[in-house]
Formats: C-alpha cells, structure tokens, sequence
C-alpha cells in the first residue's frame, strides 16, 4: 500500500515532531489536535524547525515552503478518513490510547494502518480495542523525533505480515532506521531505559548525589549523551512515571515500583522542561 497522506492524532511534541519528519519527506500531513491553540503552537514550531533546517543547509527555502504547504491542521478527527496512514501521538495513558483507537476505527477507512507512537502499552490491547486488529501496529518514535534516527516498530499478536513490512518501509522513507521490538511491557528501549532512569532518581532522593553530580557521572563515566535526570525532564516525568507503572503492573516485579520522589514531582506538577520545572528549572518560552 502506497502511503502519501499521513495522519498524526496529537500536537504535542511528539507528534509536532512526526509530522515534520513527514513533511520533509514529501508526504502530506493531517494533524489533529482537541484545541486550535495546540495546533497553532505546533504549526509555529514545526516552521521553526523546518527554519533550522535551512539555515543549516539541509534544505532550501523553497523546499522548506513546498513541505510546509503539505501541512493541515484540523480538531476534527473525522478528517483522518482522507488518510492512508494515522499515527496516534497522545499522551501515555492506556484508557485514553483505547478510546482514542475506537474512534479512529469509526472514521478511517477499514484496511488503512493505525500506528500508536506509545512507548510502553500493549500493542495487542489497542489493537483489540478495533475492528482492524491486522491493521494496528506501535511506531515508537524517539525524542526528539527531527534528529534520533530510531523508531522502534511493534507488532501486536494478531497485526499482519503486510501491516508490519508497510510501517518498517514507511519509517524507512521518513528517514530512520526501523527495529522491530516484540510486545511486552516496555518494548525493548523503555524496558531497559526507565529502570535507569528510575534508579537516578532513587540515587537523588536517597542523598547519594546532587542531580547534576548524577548526570555528569553517567555522561562521562557512562558516554551517555545526557544525563539520566536530564533526559527526564526532555521525557516528561508523567511520561516516565506512566511507563513505570506499565512496567510493574505487567512485569510484576518490585525492581519496576516508581521511585516515590518521581511520583511526587508529577504530583506537585514539576513535569520537566515542558513545564518549566522538573529535576532542574528551565525558563519558559
């Protein structure tokens, strides 16, 4: 099946981020979100990003305007039955993913792929929640979506041969490198990422460390890019504490119980950059 209109549900980050890939790749994309203000916001930064992108010679302007104009926004997802592919970005939580799949499959034509951007839910239980369970796959898409080449592709147990070939080559054509994860909790990159993040955090609210003092140690002793707290706060820590969740409610091991001091961040709001606040501070805008 050839793919040339994609759908993103979600104009957050993560979503913002595929569609720009997408554009850039020359397809045209769909992106919804409940709110004009969200769509507007992601319009603004996807330009913005597609700006870096010709000041760094990687595009013209005048490819830069004809990707651009291949952008749609729309708070009716309705809209998606003009798509080939839909891409679910929202936000880490399973009752939302469930519900969110049963309206898509109300509105996009039968046979056309659902891919879900989580980085941690079964794949087989939103696949269930359709009348396309062959159809249903998890595209885990890294952050920040524009520069990490990885997408992590999850077939649930009952998607196709054919669904799960298509979304390797469409990844394949946005420009990164596909590997495929089988579905347990966590997949392959937050089975093994979370934990570590999660430890750090214990690490800082036991008083082995100061949080910078942390990160430093993983970036050099480690060679990680960034910091384990750091990447936290990039991640969302509601993020990080909803995969923790599916972790120990899945795996049922007590090496998976959330750190109580992420819990209590996500309680008093301190999300990471995307609210200002997290293990560190961050100005806004």
């Amino acid at each position: 099946m050839g793919i040339s209109k994609v759908g993103v549900l979600g104009a957050g980050q993560m979503g913002s981020g595929i569609a720009q890939v997408s554009l850039v790749s020359g397809l045209q994309v769909l992106l919804s979100d409940v709110s004009e203000a969200v769509l507007a916001r992601s319009r603004a930064g996807i330009g913005k990003g597609l700006d870096i992108l010709v000041r760094k010679e990687k595009m013209t302007a005048q490819e830069k305007e004809k990707a651009f104009s291949g952008l749609q926004t729309t708070t009716d997802p309705a809209d998606f039955a003009s798509c080939d592919l839909v891409v679910e970005a929202a936000t880490e939580r399973e009752e939302l993913k469930l519900s969110l799949f049963r309206k898509l499959d109300e509105m996009v034509p039968a046979g056309r792929i659902l891919a879900t951007n989580t980085s941690s839910i079964s794949i087989t239980k939103i696949a269930a929640a359709t009348k396309r369970p062959a159809h249903v796959i998890g595209m885990h898409f890294m952050n920040p979506v524009p520069l990490m080449k990885l997408v992590e592709v999850i077939p649930g147990l009952q998607t196709s041969a054919e669904t799960f070939e298509t979304t390797m080559a469409f990844a394949r054509t946005l420009g990164k490198e596909p590997v495929p994860s089988k579905d347990f909790p966590g997949f392959i990159a937050n089975r093994i990422l979370m934990p570590m993040i999660n430890e750090a955090v214990y690490a800082l609210m036991e008083g082995v460390g100061e949080a910078a003092d942390i990160d430093a140690i993983m970036k050099m002793g480690a060679n990680h890019p960034m910091g384990p707290l750091a990447l936290a706060d990039l991640i969302g820590l509601d993020t990080c504490l909803e995969v923790m969740n599916v972790l120990q409610q899945g795996l049922g091991d007590s090496k998976y119980r959330p750190c109580p001091l992420l819990r209590k961040h996500v309680d008093a709001g301190y999300l990471g950059k995307k609210t200002g606040r997290g293990f560190y501070t961050y100005e806004k805008g």
